[in-house]
Parts: C-alpha cells; sequence; structure tokens
C-alpha cells in the first residue's frame, strides 16, 4: 500500500462530474489497484475513489504549480479520477500481505455465556436452568424456565438462519418425548434473523430474539437511550 499525503485538487470525469478543491489529503494506492482519496474527517469514508479494474498513470505537471498529475483509468469504463498534486508532504510505501480477514467479535458461545448470564433478557420472570443441556442429538445451548414454570430451550447463533431453526426443532421434538420437561417451547436467539428463518420460526411457534451483543457485555445500556 502506497501512502501520500498531498496539496491536491481532484476530478472526477465519467458517468458523474466531482471535483475537489486544492487542500490537503491522504491518497491510498492499494494493491488491488484501487486509490483512494481520504479527508481528515469522514469517518472511513473517502471523499472519492477508483474502484479496479483501474490503471495509474503519473506524468510530470504543468502550469498553475501542479507538480504531478495522476490519472486513474476505469478499465471498462471512460471514468477518470485525475489527481492534481501541487505538494508532497509525505510519500511512503508499505507490504501489508495477505490480510487473513475480519474475526467477528460475539461468536456463538461468547453469546451463549452472557445470555445465561442475563437470562431476563428473555423477559422477566425467566431462570437458568443449564447450559450445553445434553440430549441424544447434541447439547441444546440454554434450556431456562419461564415465568410460569414451563420449560424454554434456546438455540443461539450470531446470523440466524434457517438451518438454525431446523436445528432447534430438531431438539424441541426431542425434548417434548420428556415428561419431566414438557411443555417445552423454543427460542431462536440471534444478532442477526434472516427473514426466512424468522417466517419458518414463527410458524413453528418459536419465538425469535435479536441479541445485541454490546448491551449484554454492558458496553450499551439501551434503556437509557432516547433512540
Amino acid at each position: 500500500m502506497r501512502l501520500v499525503i498531498a496539496r491536491c485538487s481532484v476530478d472526477y470525469a465519467g458517468r458523474l462530474s466531482a471535483h475537489l478543491p486544492l487542500a490537503t489529503r491522504l491518497l491510498l494506492v492499494k494493491a488491488d489497484g484501487s486509490v483512494l482519496v481520504h479527508s481528515d474527517g469522514g469517518s472511513y469514508k473517502p471523499l472519492n475513489w477508483m474502484s479496479p479494474p483501474c490503471r495509474l498513470t503519473v506524468a510530470p505537471g504543468g502550469d498553475g504549480g501542479v507538480v504531478e498529475t495522476w490519472t486513474v483509468q476505469h478499465a471498462k469504463t471512460d471514468d477518470r479520477l485525475i489527481v492534481s498534486v501541487h505538494e508532497v508532504l509525505h510519500d511512503s510505501s508499505h507490504e501489508l500481505g495477505v490480510d487473513p480477514g475480519l474475526v467477528k467479535d460475539g461468536v456463538e458461545a461468547h453469546l451463549q455465556a452472557l445470555l445465561a448470564e442475563h437470562i431476563t433478557t428473555l423477559g422477566e420472570g425467566y431462570q437458568l436452568v443449564r447450559r450445553e443441556f445434553p440430549t441424544a442429538i447434541g447439547p441444546v445451548d440454554i434450556l431456562a424456565k419461564g415465568p410460569d414454570g414451563g420449560s424454554v430451550a434456546v438455540e443461539i447463533k450470531r446470523r440466524g438462519e434457517i438451518d438454525g431453526v431446523e436445528q432447534l426443532t430438531r431438539y424441541l421434538e426431542l425434548l417434548n418425548r420428556d415428561p419431566l420437561l414438557s411443555p417445552v417451547t423454543g427460542v431462536f436467539a440471534a444478532q442477526e434473523i434472516k427473514p426466512q428463518a424468522r417466517v419458518l420460526a414463527t410458524d413453528r411457534g418459536i419465538r425469535c430474539l435479536t441479541l445485541d451483543y454490546d448491551a449484554l457485555r454492558g458496553m450499551d445500556d439501551g434503556t437509557s437511550r432516547l433512540f
């Protein structure tokens, strides 16, 4: 990755036209060919950019104090990002290597432990019976007692999809054969529940619960926010 801090103006020409007047900005040239123009604000969003496939060419500057001109040409369209560099304040290149990818926080084991600790997230009057409640086809993430004393099986996923609903359905069928537990109702809990999974769960009488990982960790108290 190449990092250039420069006083520059930027023009985008193609299907849309845009102009950034002269100012100090960060120019990122990535190994995939993309070029991004950042200011010292706006969070992660660049002011302008060109996504690959594209090609960067650098030419000597001309009039008006321009020391060099960058032209980023998209390979499939006539779109061009033109950076007129007036002064280079910093220029460095760094080999970052292959990125292993994003490892998301809030994996299922963490969610299970947090929900067990804060079992009233299911509702007032709920009590934890056991985590990893054993069955013949595998452990149920959480077995709880509802406010009416009935058993509740909770299946926890980071992303709730149809497979998770099917898994909980199998647990419920098995648990409801036990006269000491029956009747057992189900809760499908996840940070994100796909619409198809929600429809299937509702059709089978399974309650869906969206989990707020930060709230469970005590980092975000939803009851004290205005929105």
